[in-house]
């Protein structure tokens, strides 16, 4: 077998094209971890600007809670009947459920008194043919 020798040109231009190609895709690799870096860096700083945003705003919150606002008369009258009526709306709610339960509770003792009946009538029942056995 006769190989034909690859001169010495082709085999350094077949050893650069492999490192040329090599160094482009780490170079390549790098500018994306480079960018990749710069998003996470970006990403957080917009967090952490978030976060400022969100402690003045609930800072500003609080500072108009210990300070309110004096409201025209209508509007304070407004307000209270809204409350008033959630007030009313609440009570309502609380005597409904109640109704509920009261009405559950009667259910099921009344349920628990039918067992015991029909259980005590079994009982007599079976104390009627077990003295008449003994007879």
């Amino acid at each position: 077998m006769n190989i034909p020798a690859i001169p010495d040109q082709m085999f350094l231009l077949i050893i650069l094209l492999i490192v040329s190609l090599v160094l482009i895709i780490i170079v390549y690799q790098w500018r994306k971890v480079a960018q990749a870096r710069t998003s996470v860096d970006m990403l957080e700083k917009e967090i952490q600007l978030k976060k400022m945003s969100m402690v003045e705003k609930d800072i500003e919150s609080k500072r108009l809670m210990d300070n309110p606002i004096p409201l025209p008369q209508d509007q304070q009258d407004s307000l209270k009947a809204i409350r008033q009526s959630t007030n009313d709306v609440r009570s309502e709610i609380g005597f409904l459920h109640s109704q509920i339960n009261e009405r559950l509770a009667r259910l099921e003792a009344q349920t628990e008194q039918k067992k015991l009946e029909k259980m005590l009538k079994e009982i007599e029942a079976k104390e009627k043919k077990l003295n008449k056995t003994k007879k």
